[in-house]
């Protein structure tokens, strides 16, 4: 069975930079990790990691709560977290939450009983049972893509979503839509209220109010948004555009108008949020918010890890920033 001198010999390094390359790896260069993975690679070395957690207390793991592992735009978010993790040494556990609060903190008390060391929680919920809430406050714990409602205690990654819905909104009345519909995620969301203000307020700034009748609630899903955009466009004065607050719902609404034989974007243009893979294979190519997935993910991890290890915070808070992405799913108001 192979050992760490065999692993040191094989990568030209000392058994005291194996080790530190695989239990602190940001103590090493990333040429020297290469160098040693691979041997540990060619060797089949298996460190004793029972020993290792054992030894430093810690598991060595990080819980993430996903609360729709199906959707596409988490992927790519625990793709940044886990790129992260293994670059630090840690494991990435997944619980999807589906958004139940009691798998929320099922999965949340894992970390109680020293299972995981931390928690990036994806959803705008706090996960812990009130129950737990002494002990859970010396867990650490970041919320990413989301906030936690009226609870700033944790450090927040997200992306400017006011900004990115002025963005868009601008978008959409320089192409001359002024009757505009949306169709939101669920409104308990804060970055749901943050997307729907930017809206309002770059609706205001050119002289456009958003009507309430032309807002209707989604679920993030591509049925919600083929349903919401049955209801806009069977209303009376039907809207030019439509703003979905991401990229499934503007699928499933896109959809929704073809079925209802109505051209996009020549009779109505429609617009994501998140700008997944499958939006660009879309017919027509859909008009998105680009954000940062994989970076928000890498940042939520790499903020995680300074908290397990008690680290100042330089900031309670990081905006990443956003693009808007145009294509063929908008045109020019042709009313």
């Amino acid at each position: 069975m192979s050992n760490i001198r065999e692993v040191a010999r094989r990568s030209g390094v000392s058994v005291a930079t194996v080790s530190r390359a695989l239990k602190d790896p940001q103590m090493v260069s990333p040429q020297t990790r290469e160098k040693v993975l691979k041997a540990v690679e060619e060797t089949g070395y298996r460190p004793n990691l029972l020993a290792r957690n054992f030894s430093s207390g810690k598991s060595f793991a990080v819980m993430v709560l996903v609360p729709n592992i199906a959707n596409p735009f988490f992927s790519k978010v625990i793709r940044g977290i886990e790129k992260a993790a293994q670059d630090q040494g840690y494991s990435v556990l997944l619980g999807d939450t589906k958004g139940e609060p009691a798998h929320e903190q099922f999965y949340a008390g894992m970390a109680l009983t020293n299972q995981a060391d931390g928690l990036i929680q994806l959803d705008s919920r706090y996960p812990f049972a009130e129950k737990d809430a002494a002990v859970a406050a010396s867990i650490p714990m970041v919320n990413a893509c989301e906030r936690i409602v009226d609870d700033d205690r944790y450090p927040v990654v997200e992306l400017d979503n006011c900004g990115a819905a002025q963005a868009m909104a601008r978008h959409l009345v320089e192409l001359g839509h002024s009757r505009i519909g949306v169709i939101t995620g669920p409104l308990k969301s804060p970055i749901v209220r943050d997307r729907l203000a930017g809206f309002d307020e770059e609706l205001h700034r050119h002289g456009l109010a958003l009507n309430s009748q032309l807002v209707v609630n989604g679920e993030f899903t591509m049925s919600s948004g083929a349903v919401g955009a049955e209801k806009l466009l069977s209303a009376t004065s039907a809207p030019s555009a439509i703003f979905c607050m991401n990229d499934e719902m503007a699928i499933g609404a896109i959809h929704q108008a073809k079925k209802m034989r109505l051209r996009v974007p020549e009779d109505v243009s429609v617009t994501g949020f998140d700008n997944i893979e499958f939006s660009q294979f879309t017919d027509p190519p859909l008009t998105t918010i680009d954000q940062p997935a994989e970076e928000l993910g890498r940042y939520a991890m790499e903020t995680l890890r300074q908290m397990i290890d008690g680290k100042p915070m330089k900031s309670s808070r990081t905006i990443l920033p956003f693009e808007l992405v145009v294509r063929g799913s908008t045109g020019r108001c042709q009313d």
